[in-house]
């Protein structure tokens, strides 16, 4: 485990490494993470959310909520369980290693949001204490990397969802000028799954419009 994660109570960082499969075929172990995770994904949203205002005090919220998405999905939050060491002690069932879990992502990011829920509880519920260890995880994504998947990924991950869950038809977006100045103008756009509509978004440009509509969908399926 890394330096900048030190628990007093071992126990509870066992906790936090504990996946349902271990407890599975160790039902002596006691409880799963699971609700250790539905912690440290509350307080990673809120820390990102307070990371990105401060360091792009020119972005508006719908770019600042889909750099949010993309510093905080499940790709980069498994990114940072291995830099802190957790693939190395996560506890799960023999079938679940025997499957590749010690390098699935979406497992690793589960365990990053314990680990982080349970590191609150370990400090006697300071936020600061777990400020200071995520905010040097998010500084050491690069800028590029975090705007790169804010432009990409609101779109993609949409159409990924729409397509393995409902339709394997791409959403289609509707976008029209709202108005705005000449030089500045405004679009919305709604993005539409058949005839429903799941999320609506502005921009400066369609594409961003677009991107603002499919960030939305997200969070309106708790994805986002």
């Amino acid at each position: 485990m890394h330096e900048i994660l030190r628990f007093q109570d071992e126990k509870l960082l066992d906790h936090a490494l504990t996946h349902r499969s271990y407890i599975h075929e160790n039902p002596q172990a006691g409880e799963h993470n699971e609700r250790l995770e539905f912690l440290g994904d509350a307080l990673l949203n809120f820390l990102s959310g307070k990371y990105l205002y401060e360091r792009y005090p020119d972005k508006g919220e719908d770019e600042l909520t889909r750099r949010r998405s993309a510093l905080v999905d499940e790709k980069q939050l498994a990114r940072f369980a291995i830099q802190v060491g957790l693939d190395l002690r996560m506890r799960l069932g023999k079938g679940a290693i025997l499957e590749g879990g010690l390098q699935n992502p979406n497992l690793l990011s589960s365990t990053f949001e314990a680990v982080i829920g349970a590191y609150y509880l370990d400090n006697n519920s300071d936020m600061q204490a777990v400020w200071a260890i995520v905010k040097l995880l998010f500084d050491s994504v690069p800028q590029s990397i975090v705007e790169f998947r804010s432009n990409v990924d609101s779109k993609n991950r949409f159409q990924e969802w729409v397509q393995r869950n409902v339709t394997l038809t791409p959403p289609k977006y509707v976008t029209v000028q709202a108005g705005g100045l000449p030089h500045a103008p405004e679009f919305i756009a709604k993005v539409f799954v058949g005839e429903q509509e799941y999320g609506q978004g502005r921009g400066t440009n369609k594409k961003d419009a677009e991107k603002a509509a499919a960030v939305d969908a997200l969070l309106k399926l708790k994805l986002g």
